[in-house]
């Protein structure tokens, strides 16, 4: 390895080092979701988040698309698009909760997510009813 070549990686290094620190010192100052641990929702286009229809789905315990064994501890989403493991927060009523898509399709005609029935149970959400739903951000 040429010294020529050292001096950059090293410089390339140093300079990787000096942005993550400061990324870290700045989310840690303006209090973000990400210095408490959480990522923040990243909401639909204009800001808001989405609506949905969203039930309970059934069928448990299986193994999913995602290759998930679903059993009646599961906490997760069936959703027909969202890739598998997309980290997404949901919120019925009052109350919200960061889960991840854990199957893909839906078993009910009407729905546009179907919850595991761990995470209805968390939410409170019985039969069908409309939700609301973000992407978390990285």
């Amino acid at each position: 390895m040429s010294p020529g070549f050292a001096q950059r990686a090293l410089a390339l290094a140093a300079a990787a080092l000096l942005a993550g620190v400061l990324a870290v010192a700045i989310a840690a100052r303006t209090g973000t979701a990400a210095s408490a641990g959480l990522p923040a929702p990243a909401g639909a286009p204009g800001g808001g988040w989405y609506e949905a229809l969203a039930g309970v789905a059934v069928g448990v315990p299986r193994r999913s698309a995602c290759g998930y064994l679903l059993s009646a501890k599961t906490v997760g989403v069936s959703h027909p698009v969202l890739p598998c493991g997309a980290q997404i927060y949901v919120e019925y009523g009052s109350k919200r909760a960061l889960t991840q898509v854990v199957a893909r399709g839906l078993s009910a005609p009407g729905r546009e997510l179907e919850l595991t029935p761990a995470l209805a149970h968390e939410l409170g959400l019985e039969g069908v009813r409309e939700i609301r739903w973000a992407y978390a951000r990285d």
